[in-house]
């Protein structure tokens, strides 16, 4: 983890009133059965940042391969290997998510609102926060860290215009953003439980993928 994350404020916003697609920072969007990115088929990725300039989100429903919690804070030297199983269980079992294909091997916590870093942490939207320190995964690993949160390895990250022409192409849904689907453990269902936050049964959906 490094420096400080992007910022979901910055960028030109007047597009929206022009007749441009509105910003979507602080929302979801759900990857359509059709999406021809086998990267992101069926992701659910929470936007942090969208602007006339491009957006920047982390997919919050597809673990890391063969990474959990504790090891991650042994190899960052947050903790001793001998100190892992002494961890808080909420700790341990703190997902570790594959944010996304751009820089994979850096980290950004998505947490909850109780927890706050000057000149760090992001206040996004909905009671949703973005740190990309590594002072809140000492901060986590010591009991001392937010009430909820996941971390997530690499983001995912559009040029100007690219996110909206992937929507006008059928490729993402989007809607607002559920805290409890973000911060939820259960990773599996995190893709239906999105569909239906927007109304969608996933079966129907599928069926009607490919159709005019």
């Amino acid at each position: 983890m490094s420096g400080g994350a992007p910022d979901p404020r910055a960028g030109d916003r007047e597009g929206a009133a022009r007749g441009a697609p509105s910003y979507l920072d602080g929302q979801l969007l759900v990857a359509m059965p059709g999406m021809a990115d086998e990267r992101f088929s069926r992701s659910v990725i929470y936007l942090c940042a969208h602007s006339a300039e491009g957006a920047m989100g982390i997919i919050v429903n597809k673990p890391a391969a063969d990474l959990n919690m504790p090891d991650l804070l042994v190899q960052l030297d947050i903790i001793a290997q001998d100190d892992a199983i002494r961890l808080p269980s909420r700790v341990g079992h703190m997902p570790v998510l594959m944010g996304g294909p751009v820089e994979a091997s850096r980290g950004f916590v998505l947490h909850s609102p109780d927890f706050h870093i000057d000149q760090s942490t992001l206040l996004i939207d909905n009671g949703i926060c973005l740190t990309a320190t590594i002072e809140i995964l000492r901060a986590i690993a010591v009991g001392k860290g937010p009430a909820s949160a996941v971390l997530a390895l690499g983001y995912a990250g559009w040029q100007a215009g690219q996110l909206e022409s992937e929507i006008q192409a059928n490729g993402w849904l989007h809607c607002p953003a559920d805290p409890d689907l973000i911060f939820n453990t259960a990773l599996e269902t995190k893709y239906d439980r999105a569909l239906r936050g927007i109304g969608i049964e996933p079966a129907m959906l599928s069926a009607t993928a490919g159709h005019a």
